[in-house]
């Protein structure tokens, strides 16, 4: 399982990030695979923050569809559908997409095992 790193940094320091780990890349000296989610205000941080334990909950039940996830975590399905939403548009969480009994499921995944935050400002 991958290992992410949730951190808070501006557009400047994740474009510096970015270059050094170009130059690293170029060079061949890379140490291997980084997933990291990097966040530009405080706003969606604190969304990512609050809504964690759904990414728990992911992992732990592995549900198969997102109803089953909303039975799971007490929470109506049009409210965890946008949070849903929000982890998949920053790469938090992937969507399987399948036919089950001739509908459309979408079953929610998560591939890291851990997620370290980085908050050194």
């Amino acid at each position: 399982m991958k290992h992410l790193v949730v951190s808070i940094k501006s557009a400047e320091e994740v474009l510096t990030d970015f270059k050094g780990a170009y130059r690293k890349a170029k060079s061949g000296r890379l140490d291997g695979p980084h997933y990291e989610i990097s966040f530009d205000n405080r706003r969606e941080f604190d969304l990512f923050v609050r809504n964690i334990h759904i990414l728990s909950k992911i992992l732990i039940f592995k549900p198969k569809s997102i109803y089953e996830l909303a039975k799971i975590a007490k929470m109506d399905t049009s409210n965890l559908n946008k949070i849903i939403l929000f982890f998949e548009k920053i790469g938090a969480i992937t969507l399987k997409e399948q036919k089950v009994s001739g509908r459309s499921v979408r079953t929610p995944i998560v591939e890291y095992q851990t997620i370290e935050f980085d908050l050194a400002a």
